[in-house]
């Protein structure tokens, strides 16, 4: 299964309190969207594919985990190895799972060893709204970001009224998961504070089954527990500074069954600030600071096997001019990634500087957006990517976009310096997609079809005769998805 927060239900005892939410059509192509161009513009205006996963469906979904909801997502494919807490991996159009960039509130997050993002010790009842834009976003926000671009946003206040939440269940294999929280705000001020914690005996998640790539043999069950707490707030400073800040923190402890360790205790935080400042009617600027550590204690059992830390700091600075028909995005993105662990790696640090700009206008029923961007990464040198877009309506409430675009991902610390596998002559990749979509609505009804191709070049793979990654000089994938919503008599 790919979303059990509580796995093998049988018999489920489920409390609920916590007041009603304003109903949001995540298929209106009116509905807000951030991630497409890193400031706010209605689904719509964007020419790439995108798909919103807001909190009322989020509640009606069913599901227990992110990895369970982002099933939803045209083109996606979520992996997990065994249950609550095992790795849970998300492929987004064919690529890699270190080929999606994962953002919480504006904020990049996984481990800078691994590449990848532990989805699975997100709690989905921290989880406000999930934005995820299909195909390359390089030429906007830098390394890692081929598939496409994923961005978690945590809940915040409610406007008005103080709003206290609480939720329990409990299910098989003594598992259980409860809740609370708090939010209130009003025109000069919100908060929301929120804590969970969940916990199952789990089960034997692996039987040496050979063929599914399971080699240990521990007949024991593979337990999970998480602790954790998100605490989003702002305000109105003035009349033209707004200042909001962040904190989330994830703490697990997991078992599983392997030869060198079996069992992990995990640590997971970000924190950040951001002021919004209205320089004048048709300028905004952001400056947004944040740091997220990423800390993992392994041992076999019981005793010490291995640490890896990660700490990442970052700083974005956004503007957004608007003169006319035109809008101008234009900042720049600093990233420093430092790695302390038991394991000696070669190098230990590197920084990237990113500046980017795009340009967007509409000429009658035909919208148009470039952008371009340069990276200066301490270990790679310079990497440049781009893109072009094109949309127009073609009546009768149907839309044509054309899109194309270049991304790149540089290789991870473990790729390049894990003593005995990392390949330091590694090149980072880089990708060209295309992508051709039509999309339409009549009256409840909402459908979208988008068949792209991309291509990867110095795509890194894992070599068994040197066990080791290497560069292989191309992989194409080419692919089509279509997807339909409406609602039916409360359906």
């Amino acid at each position: 299964m790919n979303n059990p927060s509580l796995v093998g239900l049988s018999g489920c005892l489920l409390l609920l309190a916590s007041m009603p939410v304003v109903p949001a059509y995540a298929d209106d192509p009116l509905t807000i969207v951030i991630t497409a161009s890193r400031v706010a513009e209605t689904v719509d205006e964007t020419m790439v594919p995108v798909t919103i996963i807001d909190n009322e469906e989020i509640q009606e979904s069913g599901a227990y985990s992110v990895g369970g909801i982002l099933h939803r997502v045209p083109g996606m494919v979520v992996t997990n190895n065994g249950g609550p807490g095992k790795t849970t991996s998300v492929f987004l159009r064919g690529t890699e799972s270190d080929h999606i960039l994962v953002l919480i509130d504006g904020v990049k997050v996984g481990s800078a060893t691994l590449g990848t993002t532990p989805f699975q010790d997100i709690p989905l009842s921290m989880v406000e709204k999930i934005e995820v834009v299909r195909g390359p976003r390089s030429s906007l926000y830098g390394s890692e970001a081929i598939g496409g671009v994923i961005q978690i946003f945590t809940k915040k206040g409610s406007a008005g009224y103080f709003t206290p939440s609480f939720s329990g269940s409990l299910g098989s294999h003594n598992s259980y998961e409860v809740q609370a929280g708090a939010s209130s705000g009003d025109e000069t001020g919100w908060f929301n504070v929120n804590t969970s914690a969940s916990s199952t005996d789990g089960f034997n998640a692996c039987r040496g089954d050979f063929a599914a790539g399971c080699f240990t043999v521990e007949p024991d069950d593979d337990g999970y527990s998480n602790e954790s707490f998100s605490f989003r707030g702002g305000g109105q400073v003035s009349e033209r500074v707004n200042i909001e800040s962040s904190l989330f923190n994830s703490s697990s402890k997991n078992e599983f069954d392997g030869s060198f360790q079996n069992e992990g205790e995990s640590d997971s935080q970000i924190m950040q600030v951001k002021g919004v400042f209205a320089a004048s009617q048709n300028w905004e600027s952001s400056l947004q600071v944040s740091r997220t550590t990423d800390e993992s204690d392994n041992f076999l059992n019981e005793v010490f096997a291995s640490r890896f830390d990660t700490e990442r700091q970052q700083l974005s600075w956004l503007n957004e001019i608007r003169a006319g028909s035109g809008r101008v995005i234009a900042g720049i993105d600093y990233t420093d990634d430092e790695v302390d662990s038991s394991t000696p790696f070669d190098v230990s640090s590197r920084d990237n500087l990113g500046y980017f700009a795009s340009y967007g206008t509409s000429v009658g029923a035909t919208d148009f957006e470039a952008s371009l961007r340069g990276d200066d990464n301490e270990q790679f040198g310079t990497e440049t990517t781009g893109g072009v877009a094109v949309g127009r309506d073609i009546g009768n409430g149907k839309r044509l976009t054309a899109s194309y675009g270049t991304a790149f991902k540089a290789p991870t610390f473990n790729e390049l310096y894990f003593p005995g596998f990392g390949n330091p002559d590694l090149d980072a990749e880089t990708s060209s997609s295309i992508d051709l979509g039509l999309s339409g609505s009549s009256g409840a009804m909402y459908w979208t079809v988008n068949a792209y191709n991309t291509q990867i070049d110095d795509l890194i793979a894992f070599d068994p005769m040197t066990f080791a990654p290497v560069n292989i000089n191309e992989a194409d994938i080419t692919g089509i998805e279509m997807t339909v919503a409406t609602s039916l008599a409360g359906w």
